[in-house]
């Protein structure tokens, strides 16, 4: 039987990898000639993930999907503790890049190799939390769970709605946000 979070949740992590890629794809061009509009896409990119991922996503998989796991089965604690502590310093780790990128924006190039290693650590470290998620967890989760486990998890996930995904209506909390981002990208 398929189950709407599972769904959601790849869904998100659609989203998102394509949102991170974008961010890498951003730094590896850099400001060129047109420094204002640089920065403007990675704050409301950075701005996007510390907004829908971090405070949607994961508080859902940590408080729902990681305990109901581990309650059921045994495998994979490490990795579920893993998970779980990323998810405990992914939020502050995204509003230091916020103000990595606003130093280097305000002070100059100066701080722009300290916001650039701090961005690709972070992007690849993310990458492979999607991805260790998407291949264990995920798996183990229809594996293990019952029905009444996942009516909790399929009700908790129909909330988010990322508009990223495609299959929302755009929000209007976020159009601007999401149009800022897009308009930016689109004329690179």
């Amino acid at each position: 039987m398929a189950h709407s979070s599972l769904q959601t949740i790849r869904d998100e992590h659609m989203a998102l990898a394509a949102m991170l890629r974008a961010l890498g794809g951003l730094m590896d061009c850099g400001p060129g000639d047109e420094p204002e509009r640089y920065f403007d896409v990675m704050r409301a990119t950075l701005f996007y993930i510390d907004e829908f991922p971090e405070r949607k996503h994961h508080p859902k998989e940590s408080q729902l999907l990681f305990p109901q796991i581990a309650r059921r089965s045994g495998e994979c604690q490490d990795v579920l503790e893993r998970l779980e502590k990323d998810h405990a310093g992914s939020e502050r780790a995204v509003r230091e890049l916020q103000h990595m990128l606003l130093a280097w924006e305000l002070v100059g190039d100066s701080r722009r190799q300290v916001f650039e290693e701090a961005a690709r650590k972070y992007l690849q470290q993310y990458q492979s939390h999607m991805q260790l998620e998407d291949s264990v967890i995920l798996p183990l989760a229809e594996k293990v769970l019952d029905e009444a486990d996942w009516l909790l998890l399929d009700a908790a996930f129909a909330s988010n709605c990322d508009p990223l995904t495609g299959k929302y209506p755009r929000d209007p909390i976020y159009d601007r946000l999401f149009t800022r981002i897009v308009r930016n990208r689109a004329s690179d």
